[in-house]
């Protein structure tokens, strides 16, 4: 029997910006399975700017639940008024129990989504997670753009963005910068915990070594990374733009297409300088580049191997924070040495 088309559907999307990046094959994909479909997503409002990036995205629906808010009686309100667009299909990424309410709510015939925390009746398909064959959250996510028992094509397409020259050149403009040196971007911050970031003086070592080599170092992020960035910049002898708190998402994504390199935590802003292919240096302590690496063929993560990491904590359980403090600058300077060779 014929299976009904798919011709709108409604992604529940993840609340990092860095997971929000990587559903994006998963996009592709279903518009390649269902041709002119539309694709509206439900987000938080600290991604749109990152979802209206994407050609694949319709329109952005505002989720408006905090994290660990059941806010039960909301829920059903959002999920009626989700009826009237009449989707075809829903996609739940987030694994909690909440975020598959809105959905059924909104009575969406074909509810997809990993099994999560027991969410049988919420979603009608519902998948059980093969974490081996699936080792990558990005493919976990394209995994659901197929048919239960169907596999994901084979190699998989890595996140794209693509920023228009008109684009980079406003936000230049509005931030007062020019690209008459090569620009190294530095993103200190990791929205998760301290256990992601490389120490403010390391990242003021190496932005001195670059300074010395003629580059512009530029510190974006958000507005909690603006003490480390503030240190950094102390530390490199007042040397780098600091930009962190400065900018919206959609600037620091013009920012980092202007970049000849970037150096970056295990963050978000990692994930966006891999789908604009830009040359960089990816630091890992706490977390692996096994699950969540970024994925372009211009991006090189450098990892210590050491017992504990990665312990995927958001603070040091042993309180000596070795994954990061043994990274040295060194180290990272030789990492470097491809990046620097390779950048255009």
């Amino acid at each position: 029997m014929p299976q009904p088309a798919i011709n709108k559907i409604l992604i529940v999307a993840p609340s990092w910006v860095g997971d929000c990046m990587l559903m994006q094959p998963m996009l592709v994909r279903l518009m390649q399975r269902h041709p002119g479909c539309r694709i509206d997503v439900l987000a938080p409002s600290w991604t749109e700017k990152l979802l209206r990036q994407m050609p694949e995205v319709n329109e952005v629906i505002a989720n408006p639940f905090p994290h660990g808010a059941l806010q039960l009686a909301a829920r059903y309100r959002l999920g009626k008024q989700l009826r009237a667009a009449r989707y075809d299909q829903a996609i739940v990424l987030p694994n909690s129990w909440k975020s598959a309410l809105p959905p059924f709510f909104a009575d969406i015939p074909l509810r997809t989504g990993f099994v999560g925390e027991a969410r049988y009746g919420l979603l009608n398909d519902a998948r059980k997670l093969d974490k081996a064959a699936l080792p990558l959250m990005v493919e976990r996510f394209a995994q659901l753009a197929e048919d239960p028992q169907g596999g994901i094509p084979r190699p998989l397409a890595n996140p794209k963005l693509t920023i228009g020259e008109a684009q980079c050149n406003a936000t230049l403009h509005k931030l007062d910068l020019t690209l008459d040196k090569p620009v190294a971007v530095f993103c200190p911050g990791a929205e998760y915990g301290p256990a992601k970031r490389w120490p403010a003086a390391y990242f003021a070592e190496i932005a001195q070594r670059l300074h010395r080599q003629g580059y512009a170092v530029w510190l974006i992020g958000s507005g909690k990374d603006k003490p480390a960035a503030d240190q950094i910049n102390e530390l490199a002898g007042e040397q780098c733009h600091n930009l962190c708190g400065g900018t919206d998402l959609a600037e620091a994504i013009a920012l980092l297409a202007c970049a000849r390199l970037v150096i970056s935590n295990d963050s978000g802003l990692m994930h966006l300088a891999a789908a604009l292919n830009r040359p960089l240096l990816a630091l890992f302590g706490s977390s692996s580049p096994q699950f969540t690496p970024p994925l372009s063929a211009q991006a090189q993560t450098v990892k210590l191997d050491i017992e504990c990491s990665p312990c995927f904590k958001r603070e040091c359980p042993l309180g000596h924070f070795n994954c990061m403090k043994q990274l040295t600058p060194d180290l990272v300077w030789e990492k470097l040495q491809h990046a620097i060779a390779h950048s255009n």
